[in-house]
């Protein structure tokens, strides 16, 4: 895991890669459960900020996610519209990931 961390951090992982992996499916599939953690929180009774705290959670993730992307398009050697694009696409999915 923490080769993982490290490879994503650093850029040194294809765009495609910490894009799709990194951003869209794990970030996604840790935001989706820990938002449905904070709602069965809440259903429990426990109080608003326990629930926040929870929902809060993956934002260190959603962070990593994004500089992982962003430098690992610096890196791509591709049609340079790909690399703006996933820079584009991962920032405003961290906004959403994050506020829903």
């Amino acid at each position: 895991m923490r080769d993982y961390l490290a490879t994503m951090w650093s850029g040194r992982a294809p765009l495609p890669r910490a894009f799709w992996d990194c951003a869209i499916i794990y970030g996604t599939l840790l935001n989706a459960i820990t938002t449905l953690a904070a709602l069965a929180a809440i259903a429990c009774g426990a109080h608003g900020l326990v629930a926040l705290a929870i929902f809060l959670l993956p934002l260190p993730y959603n962070v990593m996610a994004v500089v992982a992307v962003w430098r690992s398009a610096a890196r791509y050697t591709g049609p340079a519209h790909w690399a703006v694009l996933a820079r584009i696409a991962v920032v405003a999915w961290a906004i959403l990931a994050t506020i829903i």
